[in-house]
């Protein structure tokens, strides 16, 4: 098959992860594969070098950016459509919501223009734009652009059953045309366990004991990811706990804020601050802890869950979209969303128990291994393609 993959920007992030392991198996398996991306403008990092010499090819548009802008957004349609024109492929498969909207929107457009009704169009919903933390208005308006591209998609994918539920029950496509692709994760640097010279290392190199126990978080230092109800929680626990650190593992718009939050807590020598790590790196990290400690507040299904699952350790999440899909009693707590008692009383509860989190890591391993394999995901994705182009 011919298939286009189009994305807002190649930053560091889950639905940039599964987009290049999507076209790199792809590519793998005979097909032939384009990416079209805008540039990977902001403070997360960039995953380009990752997209290199992996059997396909990277278009950059380069006026294809995150934030609204009508001129930026009319350039970039027409050089999608212009680029789809000449591609000519069978498959046009958009990620994240502007190259979504614009993507699908664009390969709508030339159905039919080659021969038969193509090209098909297939989008994952990585993530909703939608979500309880913004305005009425602002909600209704994403919804009714949804439900408009919804119309222009022969099928969807989402990366939890909880953004199927969600998104259907809004009128957002048919449930008939979905289906569940669990985002997929290159499995073996987190299944390979590290030496503890290598942990010891890490450990130096952030000023963290040797014999610590540390609590990491993995995500963007950025607003709803909940890094404020991590603070406040540590700032109960550290009272109790002299032997526990936590440890920030990425970069934003928060950073200064939180740093600032964490000394005024007196938590300056207990909160350490890693800063962006390359994808590389973050089995070393998770693997250097003892909790996974995730406190979005909203996720299609966050990638740190399954990644610390996958390295042994035991997950603490809030309660939101898809979480609960990979996180249980068996493989870690799930708490409500906010709720800083809980959130403390989960982390002391496996902080004090040693034989608990590893009896949970090791539960967690068994129950992510199949589901976010990548071949899982993409012989999903894949048949999403044959089932289309038979149709």
């Amino acid at each position: 098959m011919k298939i286009v993959h189009i994305i807002t920007r190649l930053i560091l992030g889950g639905a940039q992860e599964n987009t290049l392991i999507t076209c790199k198996l792809l590519a793998k398996r005979g097909h032939d594969v384009t990416l079209i991306t805008g540039p990977a403008l902001g403070p997360e990092g960039e995953l380009f070098n990752q997209a290199k010499g992996q059997g396909y090819k990277v278009v950059v548009v380069d006026r294809l950016r995150r934030a609204i802008n009508p001129y930026n957004d009319a350039v970039s349609y027409f050089k999608i459509k212009k680029l789809l024109r000449e591609l000519q492929p069978d498959i046009v498969h958009t990620h994240s919501a502007k190259a979504g909207i614009l993507g699908r929107f664009a390969g709508c457009s030339l159905k039919g223009r080659w021969g038969k009704n193509l090209p098909a169009v297939v989008h994952t919903i990585h993530g909703l734009a939608f979500h309880p933390y913004q305005s009425e208005l602002l909600n209704k308006f994403y919804i009714a652009i949804e439900r408009s591209t919804a119309k222009r998609t022969d099928f969807l994918i989402s990366v939890a059953n909880a953004m199927t539920t969600q998104a259907t029950a809004v009128g957002i496509g048919r449930p008939e045309r979905y289906v569940t692709a669990y985002s997929a994760i290159d499995e073996d640097d987190f299944l390979e366990p590290i030496s503890q010279q290598r942990r010891g290392d890490f450990r130096r190199k952030h000023g963290i004991d040797k014999d610590a126990v540390v609590l990491v978080t993995i995500a963007r230092l950025f607003m709803l990811k909940g890094h404020d109800y991590i603070v406040d929680s540590a700032g109960q626990l550290a009272k109790k706990f002299e032997n526990c650190v936590w440890l920030f593992v990425g970069d934003g718009h928060f950073s200064e804020r939180l740093k600032e939050q964490a000394r005024q807590f007196g938590l300056a020598d207990r909160i350490k601050f890693a800063g962006l790590l390359p994808p590389s790196q973050i089995p070393l990290a998770i693997q250097s802890s003892d909790i996974l400690v995730h406190c979005s507040l909203r996720e299609g299904l966050a990638r740190a869950l399954p990644q610390g699952m996958l390295c042994g350790k035991p997950a603490i999440s809030f309660d939101v979209d898809g979480a609960r899909e990979v996180v249980n009693e068996r493989t870690g707590r799930l708490i409500e969303p906010k709720n800083v008692e809980q959130l403390t009383d989960a982390c002391a509860e496996l902080i004090e128990d040693k034989d608990l989190r590893e009896r949970l890591g090791e539960q967690g391993r068994q129950s992510v291994k199949k589901k976010f394999a990548p071949d899982t995901m993409v012989d999903t994705i894949e048949a999403v393609y044959q089932k289309l182009l038979r149709e």
